[in-house]
């Protein structure tokens, strides 16, 4: 009985521990309007002739549009545009990804998603591209 007990304690000790030290990241949407907008508003300026402001579609056509984690006609995944390896590849003509060179590539990922979340059509805050 005692072990059983003992087992019991020790098992439900580790599970609170566990949860207090897997803390979710809280992510920073005025990092990800600062990336967003001299990062991707820059490249598709530049490559596709027009900006995607966050404004352009509504909340929920944004998360369809980030689970599915397809870029350019579905030939990219998101994450490589938030990766350290392509910011590496503009830091010499891009601000941002220079002063986001060390930023782990989910915290940034998250922050842009934040970001266009919030200022999507129906978010809280919704944002063109300037």
């Amino acid at each position: 009985m005692k072990t059983r007990q003992l087992l019991l304690t020790a098992l439900a000790a580790g599970l609170i521990g566990a949860s207090f030290g897997a803390a979710a990241y809280d992510a920073d949407w005025k990092r990800g309007r600062i990336y967003y907008r001299s990062v991707c508003t820059a490249c598709h300026a530049a490559q596709t002739g027009g900006s995607i402001a966050p404004s352009t579609m509504t909340m929920a056509q944004w998360e369809s549009y980030l689970k599915a984690d397809k870029h350019a006609a579905g030939k990219d995944s998101l994450k490589k545009y938030v990766g350290k390896d392509y910011r590496a590849s503009i830091r010499a003509q891009n601000k941002a990804a220079e002063k986001f060179a060390d930023v782990p590539d989910a915290e940034l990922l998250e922050d842009v998603k934040a970001f266009v979340i919030k200022g999507a059509k129906d978010g809280d805050a919704p944002a063109s591209c300037s």
